[in-house]
């Protein structure tokens, strides 16, 4: 009797491994198929299942597909090395050591040839249905209509068939690979391949066999050559620091790539040959092999080294010429910048025009509040719980409200389940109480009443008939259902749980006028019903929770919603797209809907410049208020799809709104042709709130500050480039200031104005403004514009107006000063808004302040406003009529040949180069005032806050004489170029209701 090589496992033993195994395989396809069929329910809630369905599908199929090739590869060398092994071996030390191997192998053969082939299969079909896009595209992509300048082959061979070719030649190597040392393997253990004794060291069966897997190697490098030549328009040129072949690529190494195609074949047929019809060796084959590696390195490697070296370095400006052109090209096309209008702007006017007075194009719409700053005033004054929030930044959108067009900062009174105090965190509470938010809060962008926002929607009353102060007395955006179940503020465990037997209401609605509270049932579509049992137990293993079975909260007609921020929706039903990280909140007719940019994209269109979209679309904002999209490098993109997101039932839909891109009809003809809605099936009311988005225009932005050059010499040597400024009030920080939204007029916009997307730019290595860019919508179509100045302007650029507005004007720099009230409040700064105007720059800087108590809020209380230069004519004003009045006040002493304001708060008289004398009770509450600043300077050196306070207080009383001494004496105005405060004291700016 044969005994065992290796001692058996007890059958308590086996018994036990197999039990963990199957309890093991059973909780995780338990775990799989609980997210499929919630899963399943979500997509059927939303009528998206043909996207659930077609994924699945496609990885089923891809995971089935290559899984099982490879395993039959596998399978099928090991078996075929195990049948050509040699029935007589001769005696040796090695084969008496292997006999024990195959003592445990030969009784059972079959099951580890099937147990090897079939892991193997398993991370192959794993790591195939990982591909299901790239499947998808392969399979349905079409022309993209542009054909490549090397070879005229289609744009649409590029982004649909190359990366899965690509994939499919790397599954290969890697089946040839694994085959072949597995058979090396089983050769060598019964015997086919030997190390010692007599004779030869291989039979002819595993020659043959041997020799034909690395035949087969050799042919797919081959394959692998010729998709390189393709692959190879993909690649960073180096010398032109662009993507796309160059010179010595084109003329070196595409024709060394064709030969080693060609060398590899015959190397792979020598092979064969050799190996098993003529020598019947390997040293002809070995010497093939060595042939081929070293083709490779002279041929692939040497020569196109040489040539880049000695013959395009000397004279790369003119070699790389014709080469660059395709990349600027191409780029161009890939991102949409082709269609870009540039003009120029001469900027030449430096003095303030008198039209900036009686001007409604521009002036009249001018932005004040910056949705970052005033959010907190917001959260603040329309908060009414501690569990509502606005979140970090606030949206721009636009509305027509009494036949005016003006441009609103709004914001979706959510609740933020963070701020839920610990006895409302219950999982009651959590998930059935506190359900959803309630209304859309908007404001006029231009219109400030006390330093605060003047709210004109979102009421918490039946018609906005609570709202005083600074609010409209009705609700000029009203909105029929005014309740936020989805938004941005949900997380991915922030699911609710709505619908309710009987006539008892419990879903916390909104605080009533008399200090009650209103509840809510649940009335909308949206949401899975999980009234049965099965439900309940179905999603008590999705969540983990109990509740779901044991709590009455939980009824027949209950549903559940999750996936409840706009933006995971979008992504969920469409994953083929990349999702814009700022979705933002529109009232259309009547129904508050979340709109979602979706942009198609693809990182295989040759000659195309490749950025990161999270390193392009970075900056101020990126995660305050906006997401941070994926580490995904691309280089084309296309905002091909308008997304909408219902507040109330969560209704998601997608519409076409980029008909021609190549990429949107790939994917909408993989999920059946209709999952993607026409344009012409968008509604009007949803169009006029369609915005330019955001993160495309930072990527635009970011390649037109290079490709705005369209001459090869000019961009090779990088003279004319760009720069995308840091932001104004701190560019230490290295963060680059965001695009902002305006509704207005750029020179050459004969339409009127536009709600459009706008960005200065700066010259490379330098702080002046080089150039303005616009992205907007006109007869729904996108428009890139770019008003360029001249290279050598005088113009400032946003940290150079800034710098000068804030630090180099004494006058305003203690005005400045004395709005921080000695360290007690902060001064804050609002978009710093570039303006072409009257042949000139406009410049306009909302000047907010927040107290340091708790809870305070921003609270706008002057503007800076600068026009020319950036550093002439200067003004910080109250408001921004007043300081319009002053620049052209400054304008017209300019133009009477005075010089131009310092900055004051009112423009200096027409007449006279001195101040008037102030005499009597005016005089005394001058020297009053001086030395009231000068004791509160002394305090502030001291750093005795209580003595600060004492000195401000003091220097208030004083003003407030000064001011009374006026009105008795009723004097000319006070001059604001002296900077004597006994001439003109400085104006106390008004207390915020914070202190």
């Amino acid at each position: 009797m044969r005994s065992s090589p290796l001692p058996r496992m007890s059958r308590r033993g086996r018994v036990t491994i197999g039990v963990l195994i199957g309890v093991f395989v059973l909780f995780t396809l338990l775990g799989w198929g609980v997210n499929a069929w919630t899963d399943w329910l979500w997509f059927d809630e939303v009528r998206y299942t043909q996207v659930f369905t077609g994924v699945l599908a496609t990885r089923l199929l891809l995971f089935l597909l290559v899984g099982l090739g490879m395993a039959l590869v596998i399978a099928g060398n090991l078996w075929l090395a195990y049948r050509l092994r040699p029935q007589l071996r001769p005696h040796s030390p090695e084969q008496v050591t292997l006999d024990r191997y195959r003592m445990l192998l030969s009784p059972r053969l079959g099951t580890w040839i099937a147990l090897v082939a079939g892991v193997i299969g398993l991370f192959a079909g794993l790591s195939a249905q990982s591909r299901w896009s790239q499947w998808l595209l392969f399979r349905n992509g079409g022309s993209f209509g542009v054909k490549d300048p090397e070879f005229g082959v289609d744009v649409g061979f590029y982004v649909f068939q190359l990366p899965f070719w690509r994939y499919l030649l790397g599954v290969g190597f890697t089946a040839v690979v694994l085959a072949l040392l597995g058979a090396l393997a089983v050769h060598y253990v019964f015997g086919g391949v030997r190390l010692q004794g007599v004779g030869d060291r291989m039979t002819n069966g595993a020659r043959a066999h041997l020799s034909t897997l690395v035949a087969v190697f050799v042919l797919l490098k081959a394959v692998a050559y010729v998709l390189d030549r393709r692959a190879m328009l993909l690649e960073y040129n180096e010398g032109a620091k662009l993507y796309g072949a160059g010179y010595a690529d084109v003329n070196a190494l595409l024709p060394a790539k064709e030969i080693l195609a060609y060398i590899s074949v015959v190397v792979a047929i020598a092979i064969i040959v050799f190996s098993n019809a003529v020598m019947r060796n390997l040293v002809w084959p070995g010497i093939a092999l060595a042939l081929l590696g070293v083709s490779a390195v002279a041929i692939g490697g040497i020569y196109p080294w040489a040539v880049q070296t000695f013959e395009v370095k000397p004279s790369a400006r003119d070699k790389e010429a014709p080469y660059i052109q395709r990349s600027i090209e191409a780029t161009r096309a890939a991102y949409g910048l082709t269609g870009t209008k540039t003009s120029g702007y001469q900027a030449s006017n430096l003095t303030p025009p008198a039209s900036l007075a009686t001007d409604t194009s521009v002036v009249q719409n001018i932005r004040l509040l910056d949705p970052q700053l005033v959010s907190e005033t917001y959260t603040q004054l329309q908060q009414v719980r501690g569990f509502y929030d606005f979140g970090p930044k606030l949206d721009i959108d636009r509305y027509t409200v009494a036949g005016k067009t003006a441009d609103y900062v709004v914001g979706v009174r959510e609740i933020n389940y963070g701020e839920l105090t610990p006895q409302q965190s219950n999982w009651i509470n959590r998930h059935t109480v506190y359900t959803h938010g309630y209304g859309l809060v908007a404001a006029p962008a231009n219109q400030v009443c006390n330093g605060l926002p003047y709210f004109v929607s979102g009421f918490l009353g039946e018609s906005g008939k609570e709202a005083q102060g600074c609010s409209s007395p009705t609700d000029q955006i009203p909105a029929q259902q005014p309740r936020i179940y989805y938004g941005e503020r949900m997380e991915a465990d922030d699911y609710a749980i709505v619908g309710q037997t009987g006539d008892r209401n419990v879903e916390f609605d909104r605080p009533t006028s008399t200090g009650g509270e209103q509840y809510y049932t649940y009335t909308g579509e949206g949401g899975v019903k999980i009234g049965s049992f099965t439900r309940r137990l179905l999603y008590a293993l999705k969540e983990q929770e109990s509740n779901f079975l044991l709590s009455e909260a939980v009824n027949e007609d209950s549903k559940l919603l999750y996936v409840r921020n706009p933006r995971d929706r979008v992504e969920k039903v469409a994953p083929f797209l990349t999702v814009d990280g700022d979705p933002y909140p529109a009232v259309v007719n009547g129904r508050i809907q979340w709109i979602v940019d979706g942009y198609t994209t693809a990182a295989t269109y040759p000659y195309a410049d490749r950025v990161n979209l999270q390193a392009e679309t970075a900056d101020e904002l990126t995660g305050r208020g906006t997401f941070q999209l994926a580490r995904e490098n691309v280089n084309y993109i296309r905002n091909s799809v308008k997304a909408t997101v219902d507040a109330y039932d969560g209704t998601v839909r997608l519409y076409a709104f980029d008909e021609t891109d190549p990429v949107l009809k790939a994917w909408n003809k993989a999920f059946g042709g209709d999952l993607v809605l026409p344009k012409a099936d968008i509604p009007p009311e949803l169009a006029a709130h369609f915005r330019y988005p955001a993160d495309l225009f930072k990527v635009q932005r970011n390649l037109l500050t290079r490709f705005h050059v369209t001459d090869p010499g000019d961009f090779y040597s990088g003279q004319d480039f760009w720069q995308v400024p840091n932001v104004p009030d701190a560019p230490d920080s290295g963060q680059k200031q965001p695009p902002y939204y305006l509704y207005t007029q750029f020179p050459g916009q004969a339409e009127g104005p536009r709600f459009q997307l706008t960005s200065a730019v700066t010259p490379n290595g330098r702080q002046n403004l080089a150039a303005l860019i616009s992205g907007s919508y006109v007869d729904g179509q996108p428009r890139l514009e770019v008003l360029e100045l001249p290279d050598q302007t005088r113009t400032a650029g946003p940290v150079q107006v800034h710098q000068q507005m804030t630090n180099t004007n004494s006058n305003i720099r203690q005005q400045l000063n004395l709005l921080s009230s000695g360290n007690q409040a902060q001064v804050q700064y609002g978009n710093l808004l570039s303006l072409p105007f009257g042949n000139g720059m406009l410049y306009v800087e909302p000047v907010y302040v927040k107290s340091n108590q708790q809870d305070a809020y921003p609270l706008l209380q002057k503007v800076l406003l600068s026009y020319g230069d950036g550093g002439s004519y200067m003004v910080l004003a109250d408001n921004l009529a007043d300081g319009v009045k002053q620049l052209v006040e400054q304008g017209k002493r300019a133009g009477a040949g005075n010089p131009p304001s310092s900055g004051g708060n009112a423009p200096p008289p027409t007449g006279g180069t001195s101040p008037p004398v102030l005499t009597g009770e005016l005089a005394q509450a001058a020297d009053r005032v001086q030395a009231a600043i000068g004791e509160v300077k002394a305090a502030q050196a001291s750093g005795d806050f209580e003595r600060y306070g004492r000195a401000l207080k003091a220097l208030d009383e004083a003003m407030t004489a000064f001011q009374e001494a006026q009105t008795a004496a009723n004097p000319s105005p006070a001059p604001s170029t002296s900077g004597s405060p006994s001439a003109s004291p400085p104006v106390s700016p008004s207390p915020s209701p914070n202190g």
